[in-house]
């Protein structure tokens, strides 16, 4: 099917933006930027709207979520916003207990080790999404040129959740399952993996005009254990989006794999895996996100030079001296020119306590105003 005829990408409102440009290769107007996790975290307007509201809670009201997606476009002129979500959200809708702990993260109120548990997992209709459809649709309405990014969890790092029950330094409960009962992990997997395809296609539906896979864990597995256990979810996944082009008719072109010719982009990040950004780009991604553990150019050599790349300010030089941090953006800037093209982001999230007029000032430097 094709994408509505109100979609941002349909309309024109975002097809020539700066994001969608270089996520597509082409030369932007000027050098795109946003930053992971800026939809909360250190803007004071977020907590205040935040006040009493758990952190689901807030992530399933629509007028609060879009509110706070809006928030860090207004204060540093980014080139995107992000859906203000959380990885376990789809999880929630789904009829999964879980929570958000203060100082911990998500914690599950049972595990699932077992075949036994999977088959108690609940399919997710597409009515479970009315409130995230909601809060898009809100969201776009406001952002007029400026693109929205959808988001979800990849899904090891969800399925990692589910077996762990919280988060994990070392996953072995995770690892070891994988090897001793593959057939639990993979229909583990299979469950994960149609939640989130079907999470993300509901947010691309309602107006994201690109998406993020974010994967938190990947980077515990070795490279052959992330093909043969993590690569096949996050490819079945992403085959939710298969069919949704922003062209009616592809009939005529000759080249289908020409990104040019694609619908909504989709991005594929995690944390410490530089190992693993082929297999992640394999998996059905058109740009690939770095961390702030290797360099642009490298990671670009490693990819073959044909994908875009996002990222990758170190975040914790955010809060050294402006000199230090204004010279690793405009090295982040050098090595992301190798790439065919570059978003700029940081090489993970925004820290809580970062003050956020660093950020508009590194939004200013990377859209060419020398600060």
């Amino acid at each position: 099917m094709a994408l509505p005829q109100s979609h941002p990408l349909v309309d024109g409102r975002t097809a020539d933006s700066p994001l969608i440009a270089a996520y597509r290769s082409r030369t932007p107007s000027r050098r795109p930027v946003w930053f992971m996790r800026q939809a909360g975290r250190s803007l004071p307007e977020y907590r205040a709207a935040r006040e009493g509201v758990g952190m689901l809670d807030a992530c399933l009201d629509p007028a609060l979520a879009s509110e706070i997606t809006l928030q860090p476009v207004r204060r540093h002129d980014v080139d995107a916003a992000i859906l203000f979500s959380d990885i376990v959200v789809p999880l929630r809708l789904a009829g999964v207990d879980v929570d958000i702990a203060p100082g911990i993260g998500p914690v599950l109120a049972a595990q699932v080790r077992t075949a036994d548990d999977v088959a108690r997992l609940r399919d997710l209709a597409p009515p479970s999404f009315a409130r995230i459809t909601e809060a898009v649709q809100l969201t776009v309405g406001a952002l007029g040129s400026t693109p929205l990014i959808g988001f979800a969890g990849a899904p090891f790092t969800l399925a990692a959740y589910l077996v762990e029950g919280k988060p994990s330094r070392d996953h072995l409960a995770v690892r070891t399952l994988m090897h001793a009962d593959p057939e639990t992990w993979t229909a583990l997997g299979a469950w994960v993996a149609d939640v989130t395809g079907a999470f993300l296609r509901a947010q691309v539906l309602a107006g994201a005009s690109a998406v993020q896979l974010f994967d938190s864990w990947a980077g515990a597995l070795s490279l052959a254990d992330y093909e043969r256990f993590a690569a096949p979810a996050s490819a079945r996944a992403l085959s939710h989006l298969d069919d949704l082009s922003h062209l009616d008719d592809l009939s005529h072109l000759d080249d289908l794999s020409d990104v040019n010719s694609r619908g909504v982009p989709i991005v594929h990040f995690g944390t410490g895996t530089s190992e693993l950004l082929v297999a992640m780009r394999d998996v059905g991604a058109d740009v690939i996100g770095v961390d702030y553990r290797l360099p642009l150019d490298e990671a670009n050599r490693r990819l073959g030079g044909v994908t875009p790349l996002q990222g990758n300010i170190d975040p914790a030089l955010l809060a050294a001296p402006w000199p230090v941090l204004r010279a690793h953006v405009l090295d982040v800037i050098e090595r992301g020119s190798a790439a065919p093209g570059h978003v700029v982001n940081l090489g993970h999230g925004v820290p809580p306590d970062t003050d956020p007029d660093v950020l508009t000032r590194v939004a200013r430097l990377v859209h060419g105003d020398d600060v």
